[in-house]
């Protein structure tokens, strides 16, 4: 795979900037890890390629093998992989990131939490994710290119491994390809349109302008700068940094072979099979067209000599039905996420819950290690010195983790009281903690009105009478 240093021998040398911007979005699309991508992309929008892509055969006398249109072929896919990431990343982050200093949310944007939640899914999917600080506000880079959006191709420094530079890149139309270099010290927009050469579309430019517009509504001066690093920074799913697919994959496909097993089975026997004499000319294809007959007409003319008996079936459905809570239960297990479902048939205390939770707070331990490092690398290109904090979205037995905390009040200041309440977000906490101090500032003033009034009643009373 290409690196940094390559893109910086080649100098300023457009031609071959061009050449190396389209061959290495191109080879970027080869890579192993673009493949596994866009298959977790398909899982994710609940399209399981596997079995999609699934066909039954059947052998005929020559011993070729031929496709079966005659028997049932259902293909039956569920979106455990789109629940397993939703459930995870909303765990983490559906409250939000809060910070120590009320001026630091302001500074990142009104959609920065929203940009934090797609950019921590597209991380669990694609295995990385890349976050654009764009003059004022946040940015997603896909690592796969889609229909919907473009792909982005890292360029990695091969000594520090740090992301140096990157190729985003899309078609918006049949006859229109387009590329962007992001460099450090700018970016430059390329095109190329049906029959016509690769061109820049402009000179390099830097990442802040600022434009000085004249009384008369004219532009008098345009400036550019750029940050003191590079301002894509990316967000991995895990410290293997590789798609959350990965492992979960064969679990959903026996999931979805043995729904749709069960679906063929019961659609293509009837509950009876059938079993021929004197039929020793028939091939696979011949028994597959005489019982897509017999399913078609109820009946079918037989040769002389030939007979046919139907017996009926038992489908294992109590079987089937085993293997597929197994598998559910596996596919939790594996994922390290709490079955809801076991929950509700145990113990509800407050201490099974939290028993419950401790593989899943593991797991997302690790993912928010993953963002905690995405936001100091944010902070340090913008030079802003504060810590994220965030407060999981677990299911909490509302009663025992109140008693819990009133019990240990009288050893806590109000904050910490209302931090540890289950059933409050941190943005009403510091709603409540505002009116605490509004109605505290009120009540002084009055007391001290009240004491001002009695004040200068006793001075009054005793001052002597003339």
């Amino acid at each position: 795979m290409r690196t940094y240093q390559d893109l910086e021998a080649l100098g300023e040398n457009e031609a071959s900037r061009m050449s190396f911007i389209r061959a290495f979005a191109a080879e970027h699309c080869g890579t192993p890890e673009y493949r596994v991508a866009m298959d977790a992309e398909e899982y994710y929008a609940k399209r399981n390629v596997t079995i999609l892509k699934y066909e039954k055969i059947v052998m005929n006398a020559m011993g070729q093998a031929v496709p079966d249109v005659w028997s049932s072929n259902y293909k039956l896919t569920h979106g455990f992989f789109r629940q397993f990431v939703l459930q995870q990343v909303q765990y983490v982050l559906s409250n939000g990131v809060v910070f120590q200093d009320d001026a630091t949310k302001p500074k990142l944007g009104a959609d920065f939490d929203n940009k934090l939640q797609t950019l921590a899914k597209k991380a669990m999917v694609d295995g990385v994710a890349f976050g654009f600080w764009n003059y004022d506000h946040l940015d997603v880079f896909s690592f796969v290119g889609t229909p919907k959006e473009p792909g982005f191709a890292p360029l990695y420094d091969q000594d520090t491994g740090l992301l140096r530079a990157g190729v985003r890149y899309w078609q918006p139309t049949a006859e229109t390809k387009r590329w962007t270099l992001y460099e450090q010290d700018g970016y430059t927009d390329y095109i190329e349109r049906q029959g016509d050469n690769m061109q820049p579309m402009a000179d390099k430019r830097p990442y802040m302008t600022t434009v000085t517009a004249t009384e008369a509504g004219g532009i008098e001066e345009i400036q550019g700068a750029n940050y003191p690093g590079f301002p894509i920074i990316p967000i991995y799913a895990n410290d293997l940094r590789e798609s959350e697919i990965v492992g979960i994959r064969p679990s959903i496909d026996c999931y979805d072979f043995v729904m749709s097993g069960m679906a063929n089975n019961i659609d293509e026997t009837s509950v009876f099979y059938w079993t021929l004499q004197q039929t020793g000319g028939m091939d696979d294809a011949d028994l597959v067209q005489f019982v897509a007959r017999m399913k078609q007409l109820h009946a079918v003319v037989l040769g002389p000599d030939v007979s046919a008996e139907a017996h009926t079936l038992s489908i294992p459905v109590e079987a089937n039905k085993v293997l597929l809570d197994y598998l559910k239960d596996d596919m939790y297990e594996n994922f390290m996420l709490m079955n809801p479902s076991q929950v509700l048939s145990g113990n509800l205390t407050a201490t099974a819950i939290r028993m419950a939770y401790q593989q899943q707070d593991d797991k997302c331990g690790d993912f928010e290690y993953c963002i905690r490092d995405f936001i100091t690398k944010l902070f340090r290109l913008l030079g802003i010195d504060d810590e994220p904090s965030f407060k999981w979205n677990r299911v909490a037995n509302y009663q025992d983790e109140t008693n819990m905390v009133m019990t240990a009040s009288s050893y806590l200041d109000d904050e910490a009281v209302l931090n540890h309440l289950p059933w409050l977000t941190p943005e009403e906490v510091d709603d409540i903690l505002k009116r605490k101090d509004n109605d505290t500032v009120g009540r002084i003033a009055s007391l001290e009105q009240q004491l001002a009034k009695k004040n200068m009643e006793d001075i009054d009373a005793e001052e002597p009478e003339e």
